[in-house]
């Protein structure tokens, strides 16, 4: 209990050094914010005229980055493969990693037929900014590509990057419905929620929606990505109920992960590519923004790192592995929303306390019998909302309020779950959404792939 004590004061502390600078780093981030916006309108005027040679490097490096941003969004898909099937149980295994290879080709692709132009109608506003339109397909505007997005990046850019979230918010239910769910039925469901759900709440803050006219502020997603996901996750987690053996005679019956390294692989390529997921969100490459943004999402991951170790110590009186890895995951989500407009003291507090809510998080929801085998629904849905409300606490911007961030949190949040809620219905009324009892028992490799991941390798073990 000392040494936890120790390690607790050695935070305090940390943080009162933090908060020390706070108003001084308020005042430089708000300056940021404010040349920023000085910029934004100069480069209007100027891109009627033919662009410098500065004007050219400038976009080539901004386009750059956002694009090298995509990839490392990309990247998180292989974090994810790893994290949920390590969480698993070996036989389920093959099945998770499918899942995960098939989530982002669907959701790129859903994007490309309709997704894109639902989520940025331009001026294709169908009815009060609440629902959009610009048309089926890719439209690439004609003229010159540096006069697409005020000079930072061209079309294709922009679509390659906003592409890369879509399918993250299906990759959330992946995890949470994991060892009980059929491939089929998730498939369908991937398709028509980034299809159509993700891309239209998504419009109401990113393409000009009525939430941006209110100035809700969500950087880079803790609503429109992790809690759009969490919340379609506990639908589906509703609708499906608990795997076989999970909950008995009113007891939670503990299901080990099958590969806890394979999980701490997954959560670092997961933190490599939230660089990339936050950075690139600034949508150029302003050393002052992303500089900002990138120590923001170290600091609030690293803070969340130690405050989840330190709640499993208390509450599970032993320093649990899993609950620090989904700390990790809880205190990234939590400053993906503010990571633009926070101070880095704030950061840290921000972070911290994502680590400590994630474990009773966890706690509640198996008291509820809601099976999440990954702890999806705490770390995204929970400090997706935490972190979408720490804008309105700790932003330097006047502008982003409290109440409007817990009004885009609750009506975004809504619209998701009844949403995912329908959809997933629909499924179990037409086709089924979970497999057989007997082929959850034997495993979902064997019964929906007719192969297993570890061929041989349970007779080498009784060997």
């Amino acid at each position: 209990m000392n040494k936890i004590l120790t390690a607790a004061l050695m935070s305090l502390v940390f943080v009162g050094i933090c908060v020390g600078a706070e108003e001084q780093a308020a005042q430089a981030i708000a300056e940021t914010v404010v040349a920023a916006e000085v910029a934004t309108e100069a480069v209007a005027p100027a891109a009627v005229s033919a662009p410098s040679t500065a004007d050219l490097a400038m976009f080539a490096v901004n386009n750059l980055w956002v694009m090298a941003g995509g990839m490392l969004v990309f990247l998180m898909h292989l974090g994810f493969a790893c994290v949920e099937s390590g969480l698993a149980r070996a036989k389920n295994c093959n099945n998770i990693l499918f899942k995960n290879t098939m989530t982002p080709a669907i959701g790129f692709l859903s994007y490309a037929v309709c997704g894109f132009a639902l989520m940025y109608p331009g001026v294709h506003w169908i009815w009060n900014n609440w629902f959009g339109f610009a048309g089926f397909g890719l439209h690439l505007p004609a003229g010159d590509p540096i006069l697409y997005h005020n000079g930072e990046f061209t079309y294709w850019t922009d679509f390659f990057f906003q592409g890369m979230f879509a399918a993250t918010a299906a990759t959330i239910v992946s995890g949470a419905v994991a060892e009980r769910v059929k491939l089929t039925s998730y498939l369908i469901f991937t398709a028509v929620y980034v299809s159509v759900v993700y891309p239209i709440v998504g419009s109401w803050g990113w393409g000009g929606g009525w939430l941006d006219a209110l100035h809700f502020h969500d950087f880079a997603g803790s609503t429109f990505v992790h809690s759009v996901g969490g919340w379609a996750a506990l639908s589906g987690v509703i609708l499906l109920g608990p795997r076989i053996g999970k909950y008995v005679g009113g007891k939670v019956m503990p299901i080990m992960g099958h590969n806890m390294p394979l999980v701490t692989i997954g959560v670092f390529l997961l933190w490599l590519g939230w660089f990339g997921f936050n950075g690139a969100s600034a949508l150029n490459a302003d050393p002052s923004k992303v500089s900002l943004v990138l120590v923001n999402t170290m600091i609030a991951a690293s803070a969340a790192v130690v405050s989840s170790m330190l709640t499993s110590k208390i509450m599970l009186h032993h320093p649990d592995l899993s609950m620090t890895m989904n700390g990790c995951l809880a205190g990234l989500v939590g400053i993906t929303a503010g990571a633009d407009c926070v101070s880095v003291g704030s950061a840290v507090i921000i972070g911290l306390i994502a680590g400590i809510i994630v474990v009773p998080a966890v706690v509640l929801f198996d008291r509820l019998h809601l099976d999440d085998p990954v702890g999806a629904l705490s770390v995204h849905l929970v400090n997706g909302v935490w972190g979408t409300l720490a804008v309105g606490i700790f932003s330097v911007v006047p502008e982003y309020t409290f109440k409007v961030q817990l009004l885009g949190a609750a009506v975004v949040g809504a619209v998701s779950f009844v949403s995912s809620f329908a959809i997933f219905f629909v499924l179990k009324k037409i086709s089924g959404i979970r497999v057989s009892e007997e082929e959850e028992l034997r495993g979902l490799d064997l019964c929906e792939h007719g192969g297993e991941a570890y061929p041989g390798f349970q007779f080498f073990v009784n060997m």
